[in-house]
Parts: C-alpha cells; structure tokens; sequence
C-alpha cells in the first residue's frame, strides 16, 4: 500500500512523463578501473533545481574509489589511510556529489559544469536543463563484465522530494564528433530516474492562490493556514515593520535552508493573485500577481504554470514569457509563465521589491466564455512545481445579478411559509 500511494503522488497530470535522468557513459578504462561522464538531464516541463542545487549519493557495489574528477566534487574525501603516494579523491562506500561554483580553475571544470547545481526546467530552457561531470574510478574492474553498476542512487534538488529507481545497463550512447563527421559509442552506459513527489518534499504546501474581479469588490483570500500555522508565534514569522529587518545579514540565506516569513493568516511563502480585470466584447484581461513572503529567498528562473480552460486562447502576454503546455495532446488548458530573462526572472525576497506582475489578454470562445460559477478562475495553480492551494469554489466573488438572486429567492423561502401560517389561521 505504502509503495502504490509513493507511487501515485510521484505522478504529475500536467506533466505525466517528467523526471531527472542520470546517465553514466564510460568512455575509457584505465589500469584499475574507468573513466566516465555522468550527465544530469531535467526532463520536466515546469520544475527545475534552483540554488543551492543538485545534491547526487550514490553506494559503490564493491571497493570503489574516486580517484579525480572535473566539474564537480565529492563533498567528503573519507578514509584514505590505506593508499600510499597518490591519494584518491574520494574513498567513502556512500559518496555525495556536488556540481562545482562558478569561476573555478579552468582545469577543474567539464561541458555543462560548474553552475552551483542551478539546472533549469526542459520547458523553460532545454539548453540550460543539463548537468555534467568526468569521474575516474578505481578499484572497480576493467570490462563489462567485471564493472558493477553502483546502488541507492539519491538526488536532492535541493531538498527531498526525488525517488530514485535503480540502475539499469542501456544500450551504450553515440557521440558526434565536432566535425559532425564521425560517431563514437561509450563503452557502457546505465541510467538512473529519479521522479518527484510534492508530499516527499515538504510538510505543507508552499505557495497558496487568492482570487478577485472587477465585478465584486470581495477579494477572496488564500485559506487560512494554508501553509501550516505551526510557526506563527515563533521565531520563524515577523511582522513587516519589524525592527530586526533592519539587521544587517538577516536576508541571506541559512545552511539549513530555513525560511523568515512575513507574518500572515495563511503562513505561505508564495502567494499567487488572480484579478480578473477587464470584460471586452471579444476579450477579457486578467492581472496575475506573484508576491514573495520569504525575507530570505530569492526564486531564481521561477515558474508559474495556471490551468484554465481558455488558456487554448491566449492572445497577448505582458511582462512574463509564456508557453502552452500540452502533455494531452487533445488538451491545450495549461499555460507555463516566466519571467523575461534579465527583466524579472528573479522573484525578490520579502519586502516592496518582492513581487512580480502580468496581465493575460484572451480570446472569448462564445460556446464556453462565463463569468458565472467561477468560470473565469484557475483551475490549479503550480508554483516552481509545487501546486498551490485554492480557496474553496464557494466563497469565489460571485457577479451582483447572481447575488441578488439568491438573495431574492432567500427572502422568499423565508417569507412563503410564514404567509401560509397566515392563510391557514384566518382562512
């Protein structure tokens, strides 16, 4: 039962086959071992590994070691007492890997490196949705035969939410030389696929959606706790006007990657804003906002993705960059939103500068347009992957016509039996 429901939560609707693929090619053995590239592909369409990054473990099937490697590092050399003259890079059962910060040596660095672990979502920018490094292993075998796939991958992307399956050997990569003229074949190759579950990642959610209209001056909030309340009368959550921002230090990050949140009914550190603003004959406009209550986070190359039936009919998008997202193929709902590179790709920390704005201007379909019953409002709203929490469909701004007409026929069923008292007393 445990394994069925990791299983279900690891699936995404909206993007049914995303995952991050780890590719190991051995490309050449040495006296005791191999040389290999490993390579990290982000096959989902809206999430991506954002600062700190990528953290990659593994367990070695027999005595490994890790003599060198290029564009990236094992973050614990273990015990290496047993070697004499050249000392191995790594020589722990279990290591952990980490991609190398910008700036290194040219001599440390390999193709796709050295960008902190910060590896982009495919739909966003497939250029930038792959990490790579060069390892040379010891210890380890000298064939195909001999060479043991390695065991208990794991991936942090930055924190938990990747269940990694176990390695399997694959038919060997082919490469293309540079001068597009001749191919070459890795000498063997295994894969590694690792999916993400929201419910693995974290506790509560982490961003929640409020709603409002032109035609109600109602604004319905994101729900109360949303996000969970166990905070809110901690250390954890301040005031806006707080003395202790004025700090100096307190908008940089923790090592533990805790969060300072603003103090708020729903304890989010996101919050997305759906205005329906404007009704043409032929259009309709919607301001989307997206605010940041985090005092020590700043979401770099963040994504929005809404699902909403006139998505199909987007006409102009200001200030964010979009892309229809289409996992169905007869399904066209989904939109993906970010930020326009150098303009406002970076979601600030808490504060004035925390926030992040568009309008949508979208055609009506006259079979289907209606502001009636909460048509005109997201369906699910996903936040750097993350989905995030509607208000209930009940309390949506309802138009004024609809409103005086349940108000009408309340005061009706109110006044109908009271009447028929009458009637009945004096007829």
């Amino acid at each position: 039962l445990c394994f069925l429901l990791c299983f279900t939560a690891a699936y995404d609707p909206l993007d049914p086959t995303g995952n991050i693929t780890i590719k190991w090619d051995i490309v050449s053995w040495t006296a005791d071992g191999y040389t290999a590239v490993v390579t990290l592909n982000n096959f989902q369409l809206y999430r991506h590994i954002m600062n700190p990054g990528w953290t990659m473990g593994w367990t070695w099937a027999k005595k490994e070691v890790i003599w060198a490697m290029n564009g990236a590092q094992a973050t614990e050399q273990g015990d290496c007492s047993k070697f004499k003259g050249n000392i191995p890079h790594s020589c722990k059962k279990t290591p952990t890997v980490v991609d190398l910060l910008p700036g290194v040596p040219y001599n440390q660095q390999f193709t796709n490196c050295c960008k902190g672990g910060v590896v982009a979502a495919w739909g966003q920018d497939p250029s930038a949705a792959v990490s790579q490094f060069q390892i040379s292993v010891g210890q380890a075998g000298t064939s195909n035969k001999t060479v043991k796939v390695p065991k208990n991958f794991t991936l942090l992307g930055p924190g938990p939410g990747y269940t990694c399956g176990p390695a399997k050997v694959v038919p060997s990569t082919k490469f293309l030389t540079p001068d597009l003229r001749r191919k070459t074949q890795a000498l063997m190759t295994w894969n590694v696929t690792c999916t993400y579950s929201q419910f693995l990642a974290r506790k509560h959610p982490s961003c929640c959606v409020s709603l409002s209209s032109f035609y109600n001056d109602t604004i319905t909030p994101c729900p109360s706790c949303a996000c969970g309340c166990e905070n809110k009368h901690t250390a954890q959550c301040i005031s806006n006007d707080a003395k202790i921002l004025s700090m100096a230090g307190i908008h940089k990050p923790r090592k533990d990657n805790t969060s300072l949140l603003q103090c708020t009914h729903h304890m989010c550190p996101v919050r997305v804003h759906w205005h329906v603003k404007t009704n043409y004959k032929e259009y309709w406009r919607v301001k989307v906002s997206v605010t940041n209550f985090n005092y020590r986070m700043n979401y770099t190359l963040w994504t929005l993705v809404v699902q909403h039936p006139n998505l199909n009919n987007v006409t102009q998008v200001f200030s964010f960059d979009y892309k229809p997202l289409v996992p169905y193929e007869s399904i066209n709902d989904t939109g993906m939103f970010y930020g326009m590179k150098f303009f406002n790709d970076v979601l600030m920390e808490a504060g004035p500068l925390g926030n992040v704005q568009s309008e949508l201007l979208l055609q009506k379909d006259a079979n289907t347009f209606s502001l009636r019953q909460g048509w005109a409002f997201p369906r699910k709203v996903y936040f750097n992957g993350d989905e995030c929490i509607l208000p209930s469909p009940d309390s949506y701004p309802f138009l004024p016509n609809s409103g005086r007409k349940s108000d009408f026929l309340g005061l009706w069923s109110t006044l109908i039996p009271g009447l028929l008292l009458v009637l009945l007393c004096f007829g």
